[in-house]
C-alpha cells in the first residue's frame, strides 16, 4: 500500500513538473493535460489543482477554471493568489457578488496592492454597493495615481449615485491618464443627457469633433436648445465625413427650422433614399414638398407614405388635399374615402367633397356634401360656410329647372 501510494506521488510531482515547464513555454493546452493528471494522481494537491485552474484560465476557459480555484481554497483556504484569481474570473463573468468574499479577503491580506482593490472595486460596481465601490476605487486611485481605470471606477461610481457634476473631473482625469479613455466621456455625456442636463453634455460632444456620430447628437441637442446656426455648422461638418441618413435628416431639419428650406429638401431627399420605409421621413420630405409647392413631387412621396402606413389618417388626408390642389378629383375621392373608413372624416372633408362634386358638374351629391359641411361645421369656418351656403341656393337653382 505504502509503496503504492509513493509510486503515485512520484508519477504526480513527475507530470506537475513537466506541466510547469509547459505553463512556462506558453504551451497552455499541455500544461492543463498534465496538470489534470497530476491532480488524478493526488487530488490532494492544492499547488497542482492551483495550476491546472491558471491554465484554464490562459485558455480563456473561465467555467472549467472557476470550480477547480474553489477546491483549491477548500485544500488551501485563503490562499491569496486563488483568492484574487477566481475573484477576477468571477467578476469578469459577472457574478460580481461571488466575487466580492474572495476579493474582500485578498484585500485584507494585501491591503497595499492595486489588483485585488481595483478588482474588488469592479465586483462591487457591478454588484450596485456604490458608496463602497466608490471607496476602493478611491483607494486603489491612491495605491496608483497614474490608473486612469481607476479614475474612471470613481467617475462611474459617483455618477450611478446622482452626483453627476462630482463625477465629472473623474471621467476627464482617466482620459487625461489614458487618451484610450476618452471614449468613456461619452458615457458622461449620455448620463447627462438621461439627467436632463443638455448643457454638460453639449460641452463633452464639442471635444468630439473627429466623431460624426457625436457631432450629429450635438447637432441634435443644439437643435432642441434653439441654437440653430451652431446646429448646422455641426452637422454639416458630420455629414462631410460621414453622410449617414441620420445626419441628412437632423441637418435637413436644421434647416427648416432656420428657415432655409431650399436646402433641406435635397437632403431630405437623400435620407428618403437612404431609409425608404422611414414613415416619419417620408412625411417630412413630402411636407418639405409641399411647402415649396411642388405638389406632384409631394402627392407622390405622400402617396408612399401611405403604403408604409395604410392606417395613417394624415397620411391620407395630406394626400387628398395634394391631389385637390393638382386637380386628380378621381384620385382625390379615393383617397378621401380611404380617411372615411378609417374614421377621420373632419367638417373639411365634407367641404372639400363638395368642391369636387360641384366642379364635374355633380350637382346633387355636390349639394349633399355642402349640407353636411354645415351641420358639422357649426359656426367654425365662417368663410368656407358663407361659400357653401352661396353654392347651395346656386345648386338648388340650377336642380329646380331640370
Amino acid at each position: 500500500m505504502w509503496a503504492t501510494l509513493a509510486m503515485l506521488l512520484f508519477i504526480a510531482a513527475d507530470f506537475a513538473s513537466d506541466g510547469m515547464k509547459a505553463l512556462e513555454e506558453r504551451r497552455y493546452q499541455e500544461a492543463s493535460e498534465l496538470f489534470a493528471k497530476a491532480v488524478a494522481a493526488d487530488p490532494s494537491d492544492y499547488a497542482a489543482q492551483f495550476h491546472l485552474a491558471l491554465s484554464y484560465s490562459l485558455l480563456g476557459k473561465p467555467a472549467e477554471a472557476i470550480p477547480v480555484y474553489q477546491t483549491v481554497l477548500k485544500l488551501k483556504p485563503r490562499l491569496y493568489e486563488a483568492e484574487l484569481n477566481l475573484g477576477i474570473l468571477l467578476v469578469t463573468q459577472k457574478q460580481p457578488r461571488e466575487a466580492v468574499p474572495y476579493l474582500q479577503d485578498a484585500t485584507e491580506q494585501k491591503p497595499k496592492e492595486f489588483r485585488p482593490r481595483i478588482y474588488l472595486a469592479d465586483a462591487l460596481l457591478q454588484a450596485d454597493d456604490l458608496a463602497a465601490a466608490e471607496q476602493h476605487y478611491k483607494a486603489a486611485a491612491e495605491l496608483d495615481p497614474k490608473s486612469a481605470a481607476a479614475q474612471l471606477g470613481v467617475g462611474r461610481a459617483i455618477a450611478r449615485q446622482k452626483r453627476l457634476p462630482e463625477s465629472a473631473g473623474h471621467f476627464e482625469q482617466a482620459a487625461a491618464l489614458d487618451p484610450s479613455y476618452k471614449d468613456a466621456l461619452l458615457e458622461l455625456a449620455s448620463l447627462f443627457e438621461a439627467a436632463k442636463q443638455p448643457e454638460p453634455a453639449i460641452a463633452i460632444y464639442q471635444k468630439f469633433s473627429d466623431n460624426p456620430a457625436a457631432q450629429e447628437r450635438l447637432g441634435e441637442l443644439l437643435i432642441e436648445a434653439k441654437r440653430i446656426p451652431e446646429a448646422i455648422e455641426r452637422l454639416e461638418k458630420a455629414i462631410a465625413k460621414d453622410p449617414t441618413p441620420a445626419n441628412n435628416l437632423a441637418l435637413a431639419h436644421a434647416y427648416r427650422l432656420n428657415k432655409q428650406p431650399e436646402k433641406a429638401l435635397p437632403l431630405l431627399e437623400k435620407a428618403a433614399a437612404g431609409d425608404p420605409r422611414n414613415f416619419d421621413l417620408r412625411m417630412m420630405y413630402a411636407t418639405s414638398l409641399r411647402d415649396q409647392k411642388k405638389y406632384a413631387a409631394a402627392a407622390r412621396e405622400f402617396f408612399a407614405a401611405t403604403q408604409i402606413r395604410p392606417d395613417s389618417k394624415d397620411a391620407w388626408n395630406e394626400l387628398a388635399g395634394m391631389l385637390i390642389l393638382l386637380d386628380d378629383f378621381p384620385q382625390a375621392m379615393a383617397a378621401l374615402d380611404r380617411l372615411k373608413a378609417l374614421g377621420g372624416e373632419t367638417p373639411a372633408h365634407h367641404y372639400f367633397r363638395a368642391i369636387m362634386l360641384d366642379k364635374t358638374k355633380q350637382y346633387k351629391p355636390a349639394l349633399e356634401s355642402y349640407q353636411r359641411f354645415l351641420a358639422s361645421a357649426q359656426g367654425k369656418y365662417e368663410d368656407e360656410e358663407f361659400k357653401a351656403r352661396q353654392r347651395i341656393r346656386i345648386i338648388e337653382k340650377e336642380l329646380s329647372k331640370r
